[in-house]
């Protein structure tokens, strides 16, 4: 059992809900509708990621022998629900806005149309991809916006919250922009670059700090950035720079140096001295330690030559907004509109449509949410990518995802870009007709 891709990786209350239906003859037609309610402080956009992985989970779940021997054991369930589970599977359709691209509250990032019970049970697991990669791209693109023209890698393996955490951020963060990461099995899965330096206890276990480099530039002659604050940073500098000569007869270039402690804008300006005074003026600064997207501002704002950036903890624990409040609530069942009207967490009724109007610059200027079939000005966002429960298509390549991410960012109004709450939020319109809609729902369940 790949528990990744088990249905029984849920909410127990999701099984309760199945087994209930099942009892109920609770077959028909359910629309679910997976949105953010609202932003986190100091966002003011987030970019969908996770769609890919989602299709593939609701491709391949099914109730294997574990998963159905646990049903049978748990006591919960009668023997005849757990035969209808052998045959489980998802055969919904699902309409979603491409990854990659930005999204705000109150705007269905995806639906799921498909019998209630198969419905239901997919929601937890499809809100915990969603939501994770929705939250690391939005909070890596705020890097790339934040550090423009300047490489960033993803560093965050090691502090992610989970194995499947670690490779599914190194994806997002590509997605938004990134350059490359440094977790391994991210490149072997999803062809992203990987990238990599040399260790502090390779350094340590030398008695020569000069050794360790020539020993790392020997093995990886392609490959030559020089971790040189394991000791004292510029005079770790400074033996690359002596050793470039030699390197060099043995056709070694220099590629650069690694910071990763200390007063970055202080040693990124003397090793951009000493490495020039060497003619080494190709060589790169690269630096990396606990950085974020407002360490990046203040590095840049404060003239720092650092050509790149290893970002780690912050990016893949979202670390000042670990969580989005995202939800996936029931919009029609058996062919009527439903919506819930609690406090404060309130919906909008029936299967909806967002329509994204730019304004005469190709800017974004505001988004339209209405009922499916009322048609908007603008572009609309929700697209089909599952019918019957098989794709409509293979799987969209990376690259194409990452450019469309590019192509939103930089169509963004300049208010939004910042790291601060914008003072005029993006706005996003609930059109008349759902209005009504909402209207004729309340008045139905008044009556």
């Amino acid at each position: 059992m790949d528990p990744l891709r088990s249905p029984l990786l849920t909410d127990l209350y999701q099984l309760t809900m199945l087994h209930t239906y099942y009892r109920a003859r609770m077959e028909q037609t359910a629309v679910f509708e997976l949105f953010v309610r609202k932003l986190p402080e100091h966002r003011n956009f987030m970019m969908a990621a996770g769609l890919e992985q989602a299709l593939e989970f609701l491709e391949q779940a099914q109730f294997g022998p574990e998963e159905l021997e646990w049903v049978k054991t748990s006591g919960l369930f009668t023997p005849e629900f757990v035969t209808h589970l052998r045959g489980w599977r998802f055969t919904g359709d699902v309409h979603a806005i491409p990854e990659g691209t930005v999204f705000f509250p109150d705007e269905p990032i995806l639906r799921v149309t498909a019998p209630m019970p198969e419905a239901q049970l997919v929601e937890s697991r499809l809100i915990n991809l969603i939501h994770f990669e929705s939250m690391v791209a939005g909070k890596a693109a705020r890097s790339v916006l934040a550090a423009p023209g300047r490489t960033l890698v993803d560093f965050g393996l090691r502090r992610a919250h989970g194995a499947e955490a670690g490779l599914l951020a190194a994806r997002a963060a590509y997605i938004a922009g990134f350059a490359s990461t440094a977790t391994v099995l991210a490149g072997s899965k999803f062809g992203i670059p990987v990238v990599g330096t040399m260790a502090h206890s390779f350094v340590q276990s030398h008695d020569s700090e000069s050794q360790a480099f020539l020993d790392f530039a020997r093995a990886f002659p392609k490959c030559t950035i020089f971790l040189v604050d394991t000791y004292d940073t510029e005079a770790g500098v400074g033996k690359v720079a002596a050793l470039a000569p030699a390197l060099k007869r043995e056709g070694i270039p220099i590629h650069g140096v690694r910071l990763d402690s200390g007063d970055l804008v202080a040693l990124a300006n003397s090793s951009r001295r000493i490495l020039d005074a060497a003619g080494l003026t190709d060589a790169v600064v690269f630096a990396s330690g606990n950085l974020d997207e407002y360490r990046l501002r203040e590095l840049i704002d404060a003239g720092a030559p650092i050509n790149g950036f290893g970002v780690g903890t912050s990016l893949v624990t979202s670390a000042d907004a670990p969580s989005l409040d995202a939800v996936y609530k029931l919009q029609e069942y058996a062919g009527r509109p439903r919506r819930k009207r609690s406090a404060a967490k309130a919906t909008w009724p029936g299967r909806k449509q967002v329509y994204r109007v730019s304004d005469a610059s190709g800017r974004f200027h505001h988004d339209v949410v209405t009922v499916e079939g009322d048609c908007q000005d603008g572009e609309p966002l929700l697209i089909p990518v599952m019918r019957t429960g098989k794709r409509l298509g293979k799987p969209e390549p990376l690259k194409e995802v990452r450019a469309r991410a590019a192509a939103q960012l930089a169509r963004l109004p300049a208010g939004l870009t910042g790291l601060d709450t914008a003072l005029e939020p993006y706005r996003v319109d609930i059109s008349p007709a759902l209005r009504q809609l909402a209207e004729e729902v309340d008045r139905a369940m008044i009556s």
